[in-house]
């Protein structure tokens, strides 16, 4: 399937299952392609053919991105290595879940969660291990002798009673053996992913070079990005901004999708221009010269601005 049918698809899904969906953008490289919003969910989705071919800078990005507008980062792709993605099965890339088109169409739509994930080996899913206790005490049966009615150590055991994820077969096994459900589901749009660390970046990603530091002196917190129509996230008094930079030529042609980004996201968008010197809108999009925004004394003055 095609890089823009496969696009199309994940759009259709997302708009099916009752989101808003950002407009589309061809800007290259890009860490992410589409945000999509429903109620209280945000999703910054990345859209490959193959999930190996997100890198740890996009990854970090996109983890970056989707922290700031308060939203869950998400990758859709049909291939890990020289294998299609299993649906119903969730991969796992620098910490950032990814899935097939089918099991996004499966979440979302028919509100079928995935119940397995892809880890080295082979695959695996969680179980319950209050429920697997509890079943076992039920029994009056020692770790030990649950160990060998599933082949494992009473070590092994105690770990899937404290949350340690096992092989489907094993789990079969415990379901068949007390004859009741323990596995449980895995929740696509939960912050915390289990069983993985959170991604911290390259230790030797570059920071872009965009040098509107300056107005880390009036309290705005600023967040370099590298594959994002914008080249900045910044916040203030809990407000955060998309922000471009860079010369009009540039920089006016994605005014309009960073306000379209913005207005999904509920959050504000600027462009800040190096060779000009008043200030405009474009749509919700405050475009202002670096000259002018030199001149803003505090961040309060800058949210005003953009809020007019």
């Amino acid at each position: 399937m095609s890089q823009d049918r496969q696009l199309q698809m994940v759009i259709s899904v997302m708009i099916t299952a009752g989101f808003e969906v950002s407009e589309r953008f061809s800007i290259r490289p890009r860490s992410f392609d589409l945000i999509a919003r429903n109620n209280g969910t945000l999703l910054v989705i990345k859209v490959v053919a193959h999930i190996d071919s997100v890198s740890e800078d996009a990854a970090f990005d996109l983890d970056v991105i989707a922290r700031h507008l308060g939203g869950v980062p998400l990758i859709v792709g049909e291939r890990a290595r020289d294998a299609e993605l299993e649906r119903g099965a969730v991969y796992i890339r620098y910490g950032i879940y990814a899935i097939s088109p089918a099991t996004l169409y499966d979440f979302f739509v028919e509100k079928v969660p995935p119940l397995v994930y892809a880890s080295p080996g082979g695959l695996y899913v969680n179980i319950n291990g209050d429920t697997l206790r509890e079943l076992r005490e039920q029994r009056n049966m020692s770790l030990g002798d649950l160990g060998q009615v599933l082949g494992v150590s009473r070590r092994t055991i105690s770990k899937y009673e404290g949350g340690m994820g096992t092989t489907l077969d094993v789990a079969i096994k415990i379901e068949e053996y007390f004859d009741t459900g323990v596995v449980e589901s895995i929740n696509l749009i939960r912050h915390e992913r289990p069983d993985e660390t959170r991604h911290d970046g390259p230790k030797d990603r570059k920071v872009l070079n965009v040098p509107i530091e300056f107005l880390e002196q009036i309290g705005v917190r600023l967040q370099t990005l590298r594959g994002a129509p914008f080249q900045a996230l910044l916040t203030f008094d809990k407000q955060t901004i998309l922000t471009g930079y860079g010369p009009a030529q540039k920089v006016v042609k994605r005014a309009a999708l960073i306000g379209n980004l913005s207005q999904i996201a509920k959050k504000h968008a600027m462009c800040i221009i190096t060779d000009y010197h008043k200030e405009k809108k474009i749509g919700k999009t405050l475009v202002i010269g670096e000259d002018r925004l030199h001149r803003i004394e505090t961040g309060f003055e800058l949210l005003d601005m953009i809020g007019e």
